[in-house]
């Protein structure tokens, strides 16, 4: 089969010979830049994809979808409308919550802490907290049983292990002066939980919702509904429409909200990961750029010879994109098959690390997460790979059309 002209002499040029072993050598150093920028970046993203989705998992082990609060009318009609919540479409569960700011103590040591009164029928329903149970069961926070469940990280401050008892203070006030008189209550610890985040197994505790609906004193009810659906990420349009249909007035606050600190640091980290990573790529871009001038410069006899049989500055032109194309294809295509290799075998790879070096990379007694999750996603690969291939293939144009300015009677004037 007969190549076209600057096919050929594209692909001609890129045969490495004993007297431009120089300008070989640059060529192999950028497409070995190109493939190390695609596959650190593939590889890098998915690890930043694995780790943002195991913080959702644990920030949603705990955290409802969303809540609706601060309507104390309707919610004393709470049965209702968790009945009503439980057939919208979306949704997937709904549960009553009581939520207080309380002060625990065991012996000397005290410690803040947000209890929340749960129904563990329906608490079981409307989150993951069964994943996070490391000590106890849920269905020990029985109605009057005065049991409580605390995070594991509560637990440890407070010294408390399974069948301890802790003193629970809630400050309330009375009188018409606003006297503080805090409701004071001893709960025996029946579960202990750890989700891996602070915000929660160093703040939360759980007991029943009657329980914890006795500590209110007369007058208290419940504080909102927790809302499971179908799609966590469709929550913040759901939990809108849900509040709507139960009659509005409510207040609505979803999972993106409650952990908007955390997500954005996420996206923020990802972008500048994904910069920075990038200029790997760039740098071998301009390694093509300066392959190709050196290239120019040394087939400027060629140049002027294909000019002088005809062929016009387009083809000229051609056979040097043709030369840089090769280089950036084979990179990029060595570069996403060495990354999604790498991705997809991240945990393999590094507890073979581990093993041979003797270190642990996320040690157990300091980490909650000890392995590296990776999570590959097909658009990330498809902009990383087409991104690479754009800026190796817009690298090769300035040499090129200076080739293809070439003056034949100046290039042939002295040979």
């Amino acid at each position: 089969m007969t190549l076209p002209l600057p096919l050929y002499v594209g692909l001609r040029y890129l045969r490495p010979r004993r007297q431009h072993l120089l300008v070989s050598f640059i060529s192999l150093a950028s497409m070995l830049g190109i493939f190390l920028g695609v596959a650190a970046l593939i590889t890098i993203l998915s690890v930043m994809n694995g780790f943002e989705g195991e913080l959702r998992m644990r920030l949603l082990s705990l955290t409802s979808h969303a809540t609706l609060s601060d309507n104390p009318q309707a919610l004393q009609r709470w049965p209702e409308l968790v009945a009503k919540a439980n057939q919208l479409p979306g949704v997937r569960a709904a549960a009553p919550y009581i939520e207080l700011q309380v002060l625990l103590a065991h012996d000397q040591d005290l410690s803040g802490a947000v209890l929340r009164g749960i129904d563990p029928r329906s608490e079981e329903a409307a989150s993951d907290i069964g994943k996070s149970m490391v000590a106890g069961n849920l269905a020990d926070l029985r109605p009057g049983s005065a049991n409580v469940a605390l995070g594991r990280v509560l637990a440890w401050q407070l010294g408390l292990t399974l069948g301890d008892q802790v003193t629970v203070l809630v400050p309330t006030s009375s009188g018409e002066a606003g006297d503080l008189r805090p409701v004071v209550r001893v709960f025996t610890v029946a579960a202990i939980f750890e989700v891996g985040l602070q915000d929660h197994d160093g703040v939360l505790a759980m007991t029943h919702l009657e329980d914890a609906q006795s500590l209110q004193g007369a007058g208290g009810g419940v504080t909102g509904l927790r809302l499971l659906f179908d799609d966590a990420f469709a929550a913040p349009t759901l939990a809108r429409s849900t509040a709507a249909q139960l009659g509005g007035g409510f207040e609505v606050s979803d999972w993106t909200q409650q952990n908007a600190s955390y997500l954005r640091a996420i996206r923020i980290e990802k972008t500048m990961m994904t910069l920075i990573l990038f200029l790997i790529v760039g740098v071998a871009a301009f390694n093509i750029v300066s392959t190709l001038v050196m290239t120019v410069t040394d087939k400027r006899t060629d140049i002027a010879i294909l000019r002088t049989l005809g062929a016009k500055p387009g083809t000229i032109v051609a056979v040097f994109v043709t030369q840089g194309v090769v280089i950036g294809w084979l990179g990029t295509a060595l570069g996403v098959v060495g990354g999604l290799a790498l991705a997809l075998n991240v945990g393999p790879v590094s507890q073979f690390l581990e093993r041979t070096f003797g270190f642990e990379i996320f040690a157990s007694d300091v980490f909650y997460i000890t392995r590296i999750p990776s999570d590959v996603h097909g658009g990330d690969v498809a902009v990383i790979a087409v991104a690479a291939f754009v800026l190796t293939v817009v690298a090769t144009l300035y040499p090129a059309m200076r080739a293809a300015r070439t003056a034949p009677a100046e290039a042939l004037r002295y040979e």
